[in-house]
């Protein structure tokens, strides 16, 4: 054989080893979908740098989120707060092109890891403008294919001192896991993905900080897998005031068990001091290993990495009818009848669809905004009729009476009004503005004026149905000698209809009151079990009515 085809052998052989170098180089088994799960995880975190790592359990909001800014800081979620969008009245398609955009600023680093997307969807997709608003639901989850719920705010801040926003939950550890801890346990047998941390305290230990309920609890007794988020800027309010000592605060944070820190303002502070505790030992780097290994189990988990951009081509079912009739049928079955005639054998309701004319009043009568309440299109919410599209109350009992039935309705009419027109029965439609968290404390609990006038001018003049549009019951025992039914329909959200579809008898109430109604506020707090338990209405009240056979 001669030199030169011992060469060519030679050069093929070389080339070959070069190209399965390469190809062995180039196959990274964290991108393989068929590779364990746990596989994929391992190589991917045996790539990351302390920088990639640290990115990961960052979340900011939607305004700071350049792709430049996704790519430079390897920034694992964004979210949108409330009223936070990508312009003013966007359409769902420009939502999913600003999505898309972001994400490609995460595809573009180094290694590719998509950011997983947060939406505050508490009752629909609230921030997008005609988006169906559904019933606000407390405890409500949603867990499918390819949706990463999120169970918040653990754990008990529904038990604070007086109700009140981030205050202390003061009760013992056997009633805070009796009473406050059943609904996490249950969510996490279901599979919820992440869990939210609470701004409250217990027992003057604020939640961002408490490592033994999140780390030692959660993750440890509860073997929860997913991630732990921090509230907005909550491991900040772990100091009075806020960040005033902002390295301890994320050494508290996310020593405590806290794997992604949602919302801090200036990026590079934290960032930048997470990595120098890191580097100094005040965190261990197991510490940052756990939580960048739940953060990118529940992306795995999601598809994230086979399919990082939203659909274009599911934009037009925001809105849909399909989705209407839900909400609507939600509705139905989320009101509560109280009271349903003066005496029991002459009730009220169902109201007769076919009269001379009828007169629909109350501030709360023609305003979606009203209907919908806090975190819909803003985070304390707006009154009026053009924050979504839906179906207010007063137009929904115009598409159900009779063609023959007159209705009127006027925002708060005065008693010669009521009693110069004849009206046939009233449907009187009051409550609370909008508000949310803290903005909604109150020490007085009372339905905002004009609405007692409303219900005081027409409810004794004409026989009426009081609706009440609240997110928690309100005081109306003085009123309620006057009022011939009662309504609780809580925040109905955008579809109306399902409220007038009750109300004549289409379908039959059965809801059930899902907390106590107090008489006073002078009784609160008030709970089933209470040695003077005296409500104006008992837990699990709610009067039943049967449809109308057409």
């Amino acid at each position: 054989m001669g030199k030169f085809a011992i060469t060519t052998i030679m050069m093929g052989f070389l080339l070959l080893f070069l190209c399965a170098g390469v190809t062995e180089a180039v196959y990274m088994k964290y991108k393989d979908p068929k590779q364990p799960l746990n596989v994929r995880i391992r190589d991917l975190m045996n790539r990351m740098s302390l920088e990639e790592k640290i990115g990961q359990m960052t979340q900011i909001e939607r305004h700071l989120a350049a792709p430049n800014i996704m790519k430079k800081y390897f920034i694992g979620s964004v979210l949108s707060l409330g009223g936070s969008e990508p312009a003013p009245k966007a359409t769902a398609a420009d939502w999913v092109k600003m999505v898309n955009e972001i994400q490609k600023g995460s595809l573009s680093t180094r290694l590719g890891i998509p950011m997983i997307y947060g939406i505050d969807a508490v009752h629909g997709h609230n921030n997008v403008y005609k988006a169906t608003i559904f019933p606000h639901n407390v405890g409500l989850g949603v867990i499918r294919t390819k949706v990463a719920a999120c169970a918040k705010h653990f754990v008990g801040d529904g038990g604070t001192v007086k109700g009140i926003d981030e205050n202390n939950t003061v009760i013992s550890a056997n009633e805070l896991l009796s009473i406050h801890m059943p609904a996490y346990v249950d969510s996490i047998i279901k599979g919820v993905s992440t869990v939210m941390i609470s701004y409250s305290s217990w027992n003057g230990m604020k939640m961002h900080a408490n490592r033994d309920l999140i780390t030692g609890f959660l993750k440890g007794k509860l073997k929860f897998r997913g991630f732990v988020i921090s509230d907005w800027n909550g491991i900040d309010k772990i100091t009075d005031p806020p960040h005033a000592n902002y390295s301890y605060s994320i050494q508290a944070g996310v020593l405590a068990g806290i794997d992604m820190i949602m919302g801090p303002e200036n990026v590079t502070e934290f960032l930048d001091d997470l990595a120098f505790q890191v580097r100094n030992n005040i965190i261990p780097m197991s510490r940052i290993d756990d939580a960048v290994k739940r953060i990118l189990r529940v992306k795995f988990v999601m598809g994230l990495f086979e399919n990082p951009l939203a659909d274009l081509s599911l934009a037009n079912q925001l809105g849909s009818q399909e989705h209407r009739e839900l909400a609507r049928e939600a509705v139905r079955k989320s009101l509560v009848l109280l009271k349903n005639g003066k005496v029991i054998s002459q009730p009220l309701i169902p109201l007769p669809k076919k009269v001379a004319k009828i007169l629909v009043a109350g501030s709360h009568a023609d305003n979606l905004g009203y209907q919908c309440g806090g975190w819909t299109r803003s985070w304390q919410g707006i009154g009026g009729n053009d924050l979504t599209t839906g179906t207010t109350i007063l137009t929904a009992v115009k598409n159900t009476v009779h063609p023959s039935t007159q209705v009127v309705y006027r925002d708060n009419p005065d008693v010669n009004f009521v009693t110069s027109n004849h009206f046939s029965y009233a449907i009187v439609v009051v409550g609370e503005t909008p508000y949310a968290e803290t903005f909604g404390d109150g020490a007085n609990l009372t339905i905002p004026e004009p609405g007692l006038s409303t219900i005081t001018n027409v409810c004794r003049v004409v026989k009426c149905v009081v609706v009440v549009i609240s997110g928690r019951p309100v005081v109306v025992e003085p009123y309620l000698a006057n009022i011939d039914a009662l309504v609780a329909a809580w925040l109905p959200g955008s579809e109306g209809q399902g409220v007038a579809d009750i109300l004549f008898g289409d379908y039959g109430f059965t809801g059930k009151l899902a907390r106590t109604w107090f008489k006073s506020v002078d009784q609160l707090p008030m709970n089933v079990g209470d040695p003077h338990y005296d409500p104006l209405f008992p837990f699990g009240f709610g009067l039943t009515t049967e449809p109308v056979k057409s």
